[in-house]
């Protein structure tokens, strides 16, 4: 047996295998609320046979949104809109997840294929928030400098929204503090220079996000597991590090998280990325070791031998799948034959004529 389908259990949930969705954006949602195109979507790699499949960045506010145009669960009216898909989802043997999300300093963005830059009030766009009035890169807009209030209203709206994950449905929920956005940023120097208890010491930097992390596992219940994604690497001299990564994964296990999914990235322009297959399994293997915490492994994974050899050498406990997802939804579905042969419970009986 291949140890990428065997079951993972985190808390109350357990994976059918090993091989999750990573949260990836469609830009497909008007006024934050989830549609058709999400339902088909993230219904496919459900029928694909994936273990876990977590909703693109999800925001906790309007103003955390990365465009105009990304899901949000800031009122009960996107709740009830992720429903079915959650529903669906389960139906099809895989558990839904949903990245919580706020994009700080690189909110308000066009959608890629519109261009990617700044949406002008105009067209809609709004004043955006970060640790300090550091823009992002130069055509970007200046974030105000986060106020005590405005962090204590941010800490709510992520309490908030995971309990409206809750009611919606899913059983796993995952903190984005990852890529450049709202918590990522406390994190770096390159972006966070406060002279508060927010700011300066690796201690201060990190505490949003652990506040963030206490108030939503405060609130989301004890048997459902919680993820935080980590940019485990800023790739910049004097920006966040591994070494801090797996400190901060120690401190988030004490707070109740479940498993870090192993990202690296995205704070500034210019870094130099050794993007190769495989190129950010270490950090998952470095965080799982010295922080005792579960990991998942993600970024060019795109063969199943690969991602087989990942268990099974003890580099990650699951792997995260994202463009070759969207290549290949039914990649669960193709590792299975390709290592054990058949696909099994994994095919469902609607597709089996292919297969007989």
């Amino acid at each position: 047996m291949s140890h990428l389908f065997d079951p993972l259990t985190l808390r109350g949930v357990t994976l059918r295998n090993r091989i999750g969705i990573s949260p990836m954006c469609q830009y497909s949602a008007e006024d934050g609320l989830a549609n058709d195109w999400h339902m088909v979507h993230l219904g496919s790699r459900a029928v694909g046979g994936a273990g876990l499949i977590i909703v693109e960045a999800t925001a906790v506010t309007p103003e955390g949104r990365i465009s105009p145009n990304d899901v949000g669960i800031w009122s009960d009216a996107h709740a009830d809109a992720l429903r079915p898909i959650t529903r669906f989802m389960r139906e099809y043997g895989a558990v839904p997840g949903v990245q919580l999300a706020h994009a700080g300093r690189k909110a308000g963005t066009a959608r890629p294929w519109d261009g990617g830059k700044p949406v002008s009030d105009e067209d809609g766009g709004w004043d955006i928030i970060g640790p300090s009035a550091i823009p992002f890169a130069e055509e970007y807009r200046t974030p105000q400098a986060m106020t005590r209030t405005e962090l204590d209203q941010v800490k709510a709206a992520f309490s908030a929204a995971a309990t409206r994950a809750d009611a919606a449905g899913f059983e796993c929920v995952e903190i984005h503090a990852a890529h450049g956005y709202l918590l990522h940023s406390f994190h770096s120097p390159i972006a966070n220079q406060r002279t508060d208890a927010y700011g300066g010491s690796f201690e201060n930097r990190v505490r949003f996000t652990l506040e963030v992390t206490r108030e939503v596992r405060a609130v989301w219940p004890d048997d459902k597991p919680l993820l935080v994604r980590l940019s485990c690497t800023d790739w910049i001299e004097g920006g966040w590090t591994l070494e801090e990564s797996i400190a901060l994964a120690r401190l988030l296990k004490d707070e109740g998280v479940d498993l870090i999914d192993c990202s690296s990235g995205g704070i500034a322009r210019g870094a130099k990325i050794p993007t190769t297959p495989g190129y950010q399994v270490p950090f998952a293997e470095a965080i799982r070791k010295q922080a005792g915490i579960a990991t998942a492994a993600v970024g060019l994974i795109t063969q199943p031998a690969d991602a087989d050899a990942i268990i099974r050498e003890g580099h990650a406990d699951m792997v995260l799948l994202g463009r070759e997802s969207l290549r290949d939804p039914y990649f669960p579905q193709r590792a299975a034959r390709e290592l054990l042969g058949s696909a099994g419970d994994l095919l469902p009986p609607q597709y089996w004529r292919a297969w007989e």
